[in-house]
């Protein structure tokens, strides 16, 4: 796979876009960001945020204390992609009579 549709594919998977626009708003801690996007395992979160660090979008900062405590945020090249992704989020809202009036008229014309 080519490597920038792999970045795509991360920047736009359910858990990417998700974690890109709430990290927008603020840093969060992992549990605070969980709970900010809702009904997404640890595991996943994980995976998503590693892939996200890996890719230079998210910034994964472990402060040296007891209990450990790290922090997410966005780096400049992760707040460009979140900007972006935000946008479409943002049309895809504002259209969704449009779509849903759409795929009724779909359904009905493909119906027996």
């Amino acid at each position: 796979m080519c490597p920038y549709r792999l970045v795509l594919e991360h920047v736009t998977s359910r858990w990417g876009v998700l974690v890109l626009i709430a990290l927008l708003e603020r840093p969060y801690r992992f549990s605070e960001l969980r709970r900010a996007i809702g009904r997404v395992s640890e595991k996943m979160l994980t995976q998503t945020l590693q892939t996200l660090e890996r890719d230079g979008l998210v910034h994964r900062d472990a402060k040296p204390v007891i209990p450990p405590r790290v922090d997410y945020s966005l780096t400049d090249l992760g707040r460009e992609a979140a900007e972006q992704v935000k946008t479409l989020a943002s049309w895809t809202e504002q259209r969704m009579v449009a779509v849903l009036e759409a795929r009724q008229a779909y359904d009905e014309r493909k119906a027996p």
